[in-house]
């Protein structure tokens, strides 16, 4: 019995994360986004709460699909962990056709963030409400151009469902990340983009309209897309995840790693500065919900026809 006890601390043991080794968080996408942000807010309470370094790397491309790729064909040993937002989770796997991953393949650790989604312009872009949006559009027969973090993302489905709301068309630009985005404003290549709340303040933006139930706390003079007479909800969430078949100590460990983060008051006055809100939920109820925000995209792509080509 003594040998057999001695075994299995053995085993278990071996699955702890080494102490000296560090761990590798993949951002989905490029430096300078949201995703990224979130990640660097975590990175050195997720070090503290761990005891090892932990170091991001952006590994971008496809919608986030290449980084989430790259993490759910790691080793299952704790040491490659992903902070990816709900596009390349929930959508991607039934928007492409071509990935070599599903959700199945990969283990939920926590949820951290859950953000408004808010259609944004430069200040000096001449659109301040929906219906400059939609004029515009109209005047340039299809040819304006709208950003997103790629095919199948939140930013591009949003504004799939506002050109069929609204009769009308706009060309879809695809970047890497919101990052690359910016830069692609400040270069004044395009005027349009809708993803999340913190990218206003950060890069000093027009807040056109959120795509919220109701109007946001901290910019209370900007409608909604219900007010501008379009029905139109979606929020962009983020949460930490691992390679499926990960065994549970270490499962355990990040998870545990990752509810002390978010609970510090770095985090949290982090989180503020950016007006990005913190939701935390454990890995069962990350997991049980994953699987749901998945389900509701797979019968929303089916029931649209949207796929990869749009």
């Amino acid at each position: 019995m003594k040998r057999c006890l001695i075994a299995l601390a053995a085993i278990l043991g071996a699955w702890a994360l080494p102490a000296s080794a560090q761990i590798s968080l993949v951002v989905n996408f490029s430096a300078g986004g949201p995703s990224d942000i979130v990640a660097r807010l975590m990175q050195n309470d997720m070090a503290a709460a761990l005891g090892q370094p932990v170091v991001i790397r952006n590994v971008t491309g496809a919608g986030g699909t290449i980084g989430t790729a790259e993490v759910a064909r790691a080793r299952p040993d704790g040491q490659t962990i992903l902070l990816s937002p709900i596009g390349p989770i929930a959508i991607q796997p039934h928007f492409r056709s071509n990935l070599t991953y599903k959700l199945e393949n990969l283990a939920a650790i926590c949820q951290v963030a859950d953000s408004p989604v808010i259609m944004m312009t430069p200040k000096n872009s001449g659109m301040k409400r929906v219906a400059d949006v939609i004029a515009r559009a109209r005047a340039e027969n299809g040819g304006m151009p709208f950003a997103s973090t790629g095919a199948g993302s939140i930013p591009h489905i949003s504004m799939v469902a506002l050109m069929r709301a609204a009769n009308i068309q706009m060309n879809h630009v695809p970047f890497r990340g919101s990052g690359e985005v910016m830069l692609a404003f400040q270069q004044g290549q395009l005027q349009l983009f809708t993803d999340q709340t913190l990218l206003i303040r950060q890069y000093d933006l027009h807040p056109i309209a959120f795509l919220t139930e109701a109007r946001n706390l901290d910019f209370p003079d900007v409608p909604t897309m219900r007010e501008e007479g379009h029905d139109l909800v979606y929020t962009i969430w983020s949460g930490l995840y691992a390679p499926a078949g990960t065994p549970e100590p270490v499962m355990a460990r990040l998870e545990a790693a990752c509810e002390r983060a978010v609970k510090t008051e770095s985090f949290i006055e982090g989180m503020k500065r950016v007006a990005q809100p913190i939701l935390y939920r454990n890995r069962v109820d990350f997991a049980a919900f994953s699987r749901s925000e998945s389900e509701k995209f797979r019968s929303l792509i089916e029931a649209t026809g949207l796929r990869s080509a749009e």
